[in-house]
């Protein structure tokens, strides 16, 4: 079986041909460039635009990436929420270097933002957690994210004790969960073209302005 796998990633091809992209067309800000890209993928009904791996990196200088979901842009970058007991707020605890990667398939289209993560106020994760549908609260009370488990049953368990803790009252943002916001200094848009001459611009926050250039596919 691993053979035949083997071979078949060997062998199948893909040819970029749907669009371009040029110094010229580009934002000068890369987050309105993404905003922008945002709004083609939502329109070209990509499965799930707000999905993006996040790589971090522990103490030991160990990577770690997994998809979580884009909760939000501001003027200096991106948003997302959750278990700062988790793996990955542990690794952003010791190392707040943090890179993003986005891939739209249906867009031939890839990008990548690098920066420095900071949690946000709590007065922001309050309010972003009250809009949480209820049971996506319970299971933030529920869940000790990457912790070990006996079983789903645990799970079960759990979520059922937080919902009669909580019966008939507004569930509290737990002390473990809330918001970080990237900082981007470094981003990468990639459109793919044929024969793998694909475009890639890059920005670089540099004293305080974006630096656009060209890098080679």
């Amino acid at each position: 079986m691993i053979e035949e796998v083997s071979n078949y990633l060997n062998q199948i091809r893909h040819e970029f041909t749907k669009a371009a992209l040029n110094e010229e067309a580009a934002d000068n800000n890369p987050l309105e460039q993404y905003a922008k890209w945002f709004e083609e993928a939502v329109g070209g009904q990509v499965l799930d635009p707000k999905a993006m791996v996040i790589s971090t990196v522990n103490a030991e200088g160990k990577p770690s990436s997994r998809v979580v979901y884009t909760r939000g842009v501001t003027d200096k970058g991106m948003l997302f929420y959750t278990n700062y007991l988790s793996r990955k707020g542990h690794d952003l605890a010791d190392n707040p270097h943090i890179s993003i990667n986005i891939f739209w398939p249906e867009m031939e289209r890839q990008i990548r933002f690098e920066g420095l993560v900071h949690r946000v106020s709590d007065i922001e994760s309050d309010a972003y957690f009250a809009a949480r549908p209820r049971e996506s609260q319970i299971g933030a009370w529920a869940s000790e994210q990457s912790q070990t488990i006996t079983n789903r049953k645990e799970l079960e368990n759990r979520v059922k004790q937080f919902e009669e803790e909580f019966k008939g009252k507004d569930v509290p943002r737990p002390p473990h969960w809330g918001g970080y916001e990237v900082e981007i200094n470094y981003a990468e848009f990639w459109q793919g073209r044929p024969a793998r001459l694909h475009d890639r611009i890059i920005y670089e926050l540099k004293n305080g302005k974006w630096e656009l250039y060209r890098v080679a596919p």
